[in-house]
């Protein structure tokens, strides 16, 4: 779904349209849908303010991304008393980690909603996140706290939010590879290189040693994907050893 140009001045269909996708993800009715459109609004539409300021989604998934902590913060610290600083921070970063962001904004297919000049399928993986978190900032904008409280409730805490799963949950299969090779004092190495070949993308690979061994090789669309991706390999391959460490 795309805007017209003059979406900011115009009440036409596709504002309905709009309204109504909104309303039925939100399970209310925005007060002003104008701080909505702009939570889908991509910098390459190239839009301005009246007084001539850039308007995109940026800003408003600042403020989204503070509120979703502080949410889930309080939820965390009702739901686990016993947790100290360290836990309920690791849980927190589990729950609004990008991959789970990521999850959240494509089973609502926010993505539909996105204006830009740049085709969708040339986004990256994280404009679902974005998006996600700009919505949460457009509802604290225009209903307040409360009502952001009870969307985040509805759409992440109920439905994904089990604190024995997350528990168990891997943020980053790199630390945990580290960490052991750090442990076991096990020399280690990512050597990470441009491996673009055919793709229209820049791809990168990396190859994972532990000692003299290479224990896993991966690509991806940046370093860091490709690093986590070989050590997420290499922890299956190792996890004997790993989990028995």
């Amino acid at each position: 779904m795309s805007f017209p140009s003059n979406l900011f001045n115009s009440h036409s269909k596709d504002d309905g349209n709009f309204f109504l996708g909104i309303t039925k993800i939100l399970g209310f009715k925005p007060k002003n849908i104008e701080i909505f459109k702009k939570a889908f609004l991509h910098r390459s539409a190239n839009k301005k303010d009246e007084q001539g300021n850039p308007m995109n989604y940026e800003r408003l998934e600042f403020l989204g991304d503070s509120m979703l902590g502080t949410i889930i913060s309080k939820h965390l610290y009702n739901e686990v008393p016993l947790g100290d600083e360290g836990y309920l921070t690791k849980m927190r970063s589990k729950i609004v980690s990008r991959d789970h962001l990521n999850e959240l904004g494509k089973d609502l297919n926010l993505i539909q909603f996105v204006e830009s000049r740049i085709p969708k399928s040339h986004f990256g993986e994280n404009i679902h996140g974005n998006v996600f978190e700009a919505l949460v900032g457009a509802i604290y904008l225009d209903r307040g706290y409360k009502y952001c409280d009870k969307f985040i409730s509805k759409r992440v805490i109920k439905p994904y939010v089990d604190i024995e799963q997350l528990e168990g949950k891997v943020i980053s299969y790199k630390s945990l590879v580290i960490e052991w090779c750090q442990k076991q004092k096990k020399p280690f190495n990512y050597n990470v290189y441009e491996d673009t070949g055919n793709d229209s993308h820049k791809h990168f690979a990396v190859k994972l040693s532990i000692g003299d061994s290479i224990v896993a090789k991966a690509r991806a669309t940046s370093k860091k994907k490709a690093e986590e991706r070989a050590s997420k390999r290499a922890f299956f391959a190792l996890q004997d050893k790993i989990g028995n460490s």
